[in-house]
């Protein structure tokens, strides 16, 4: 992957509110997972959503795209109440998520899962200058684009992951633990590569169990428990908190 190291640039400046999750409650059936859960995402900031295994983070990202939608509360994106917004429509006004285990097409070649980032109306039209640019932020995809995605590498795969949601041109990128799985040469390079992107603009919803690499990516973290949001802040008082230091890192 082609990145500057995080920390070579100024970080865009924060605007106005691009995502907007207000007091949301989740269930699965009739267990609750969310507990009236808030966050916010401005324009141009990477927010990092923190928290344990089962805490409720991939949970949020279900019920922000629309895969789970909220019983109470609501998701609010540029503005506009999502409630009657179906899943498929969301990646049209411009969301795109990045899943846990990346979820490739296997038995299609590299170029084939990228080409279907660019599935809907939205970015269609573009889909040649929009390949050209994935494959120049990941050159290894362009060596790589005639083969099969389930015989590439797990760092590949991520690659290839974040490339097909880069594909649907989104205003907001999110992105569920893509550390998971890869060597720690890897993450350096998966985290360096989010970092670009954000230098580049994009609006960026991290969820990540590795809070060292995270909160050293984001603008601002939130910290969950049980569904429940337990802190939010800038992601250096955060990392500075003696609970999330103790709690979190280990120290």
């Amino acid at each position: 992957m082609t990145a500057p190291p995080a920390g070579d640039r100024a970080a865009p400046s924060a605007g106005a509110a691009l995502l907007e999750v207000d007091a949301i409650d989740v269930y699965y059936g009739d267990v609750q997972v969310l507990h009236g859960l808030s966050l916010e995402v401005r324009e141009r900031e990477i927010v990092t959503l923190l928290g344990s295994n089962g805490a409720g983070k991939t949970t949020t990202l279900r019920a922000i795209t629309g895969l789970r939608p909220p019983r109470r509360g609501d998701v609010r994106f540029q503005g506009r109440s999502l409630r009657d917004v179906p899943a498929a429509a969301r990646a049209d006004l411009g969301m795109a998520l990045v899943p846990e285990g990346r979820e490739l097409w296997p038995q299609l070649t590299v170029r084939e899962n990228l080409e279907l980032g660019a599935y809907g109306r939205r970015a269609r039209p573009r889909l040649r200058p929009n390949l050209d640019r994935v494959l120049e932020l990941f050159p290894r995809l362009a060596e790589r684009r005639r083969q099969l995605a389930g015989s590439l590498s797990g760092g590949e795969q991520q690659m290839c992951a974040i490339g097909r949601a880069l594909m649907s041109e989104p205003t907001l990128l999110m992105l569920d633990e893509p550390s998971l799985g890869l060597a720690p040469i890897v993450v350096e390079q998966v985290m360096r590569t989010i970092a670009a992107l954000h230098q580049a603009g994009m609006t960026i919803l991290l969820v990540e169990q590795n809070l060292r690499q995270a909160l050293a990516v984001a603008d601002r973290g939130t910290v969950i428990e049980t569904g429940r949001v337990r802190l939010t802040g800038a992601s250096t008082e955060l990392a500075a908190n003696p609970e999330i230091r103790a709690a979190y890192l280990g120290l």
